[in-house]
């Protein structure tokens, strides 16, 4: 037994080696690749921005990013109508998610598809923040058509990106170098979209989740991996900034940061979180984060049954000139207006009084009125 024990921690040990030297061949003809942004650089660009607020935007008919994007689900016209009624609240970006899959299965369709997506937000005023990668949800990501959402379920469609086949086997990051040089290149001087968000959540396990069929060396992969596609991304030479959000641990100080945060923290020109907190945690993250004098965007907030909530964070961030970008828009097949404990118990018979995430209903009726005056209120749309 300690025999099969010892070469098992061997073949990790090899399996790790060999993702590193990987990662430093994808190194070497990166040299000339543009810098991470100066201090100064970050806080100039800021300057020209208005106060950034806006949604984790997902259409109400779409159950997942694949779903969303790919050729037979594409929905124009569903976007430009929810589009709309986030331009009457006042907001100015949306961050949406997009998927390596996408591009493989039709790289020219999906640029098609973005510019489309791109002059719709043009239109009603709106420079989205693209997420490249997420490791959140269901590890096992398909193309085709997408399963239906669980009934009474939190988010039971989402997909990651990329799936835990690839990132398992480094053989295959090529076709991920490929993805992100091919899409933020297409785009790298397109002044409609805001900022290029690497990775969501790198280091997530999903243990309330899907823990039990997560990679157990996900952590480390994600470790090796995550530096590259930073590298990938400015080997592009975005005029946008590249950030990824740090959303767990002690962010006081680099050495009390987990190596995934620090990454994240060391690679970002714009500094993003996220946090689903009350108000006084909310406050607490922003003065951790004021230490590294760069632009700072909450990337994720507002979980009404979590003590997030627009009455209480918004106005901070506002006072703090930090961008605020909540989870959810309109509700629809992504289910997330229940809450995370749906994933153990399913809001079938009863749903919750209180929404967890998003604004309007499928007609574009706000959930909460006041919230939306409030909102109003704040961007200056009133």
């Amino acid at each position: 037994m300690v025999k099969t024990a010892s070469v098992w921690m061997r073949m990790q040990h090899l399996t790790l080696f060999l993702i590193i030297v990987v990662a430093l061949a994808f190194c070497a003809p990166l040299h000339g690749q543009q810098q991470r942004w100066t201090e100064d650089r970050a806080n100039q660009w800021y300057q020209q921005q208005p106060w950034l607020v806006g949604a984790n935007f997902l259409p109400s008919d779409a159950v997942n990013e694949l779903e969303m994007w790919q050729a037979g689900t594409f929905d124009p016209a569903e976007i430009d109508r929810e589009f709309g009624w986030a331009e009457g609240l006042g907001m100015t970006t949306m961050r949406v998610f997009l998927h390596n899959l996408l591009w493989e299965q039709d790289s020219a369709g999906f640029q098609h598809r973005l510019d489309q997506f791109l002059a719709i937000a043009g239109k009603h005023h709106i420079r989205p923040m693209f997420v490249l990668f997420d490791s959140c949800w269901d590890p096992d990501p398909k193309l085709g058509p997408q399963r239906p959402p669980i009934p009474g379920v939190h988010n039971s469609g989402w997909v990651q990106a990329p799936g835990r086949a690839i990132l398992a086997d480094p053989t295959q990051y090529p076709r991920l170098k490929a993805y992100v040089q091919g899409v933020v290149g297409a785009f790298a001087n397109d002044p409609r979209i805001l900022a290029w968000d690497v990775w969501n959540e790198p280091d997530n396990d999903n243990a309330s989740s899907y823990g039990k069929v997560e990679l157990p060396n996900k952590r480390e992969l994600i470790l090796a991996l995550l530096p590259q596609a930073f590298a990938w991304a400015r080997s592009a030479h975005p005029t946008q900034p590249l950030t990824s959000g740090v959303w767990a641990g002690d962010w006081s100080s680099l050495d009390k940061m987990s190596p995934v945060t620090r990454v994240q923290i060391e690679q970002s020109d714009i500094i993003s979180f996220h946090n689903y907190d009350w108000p006084e945690g909310f406050e607490s993250r922003i003065h951790d984060l004021e230490q590294f004098h760069r632009p700072l965007i909450c990337t994720e907030y507002m979980a009404r049954g979590a003590g997030s909530t627009f009455d209480t964070i918004l106005p901070l961030a506002k006072k703090y000139h930090v961008g605020a970008i909540n989870w959810g828009l309109v509700k629809g097949r992504s289910q997330t207006y229940l809450p995370w404990d749906s994933w153990q118990h399913p809001y079938i018979l009863a749903k919750p009084v209180v929404w967890f995430h998003d604004i309007f209903h499928e007609d574009g009726t706000p959930y909460r009125q006041r919230e939306v005056e409030l909102i109003r209120g704040l961007t200056g749309k009133q």
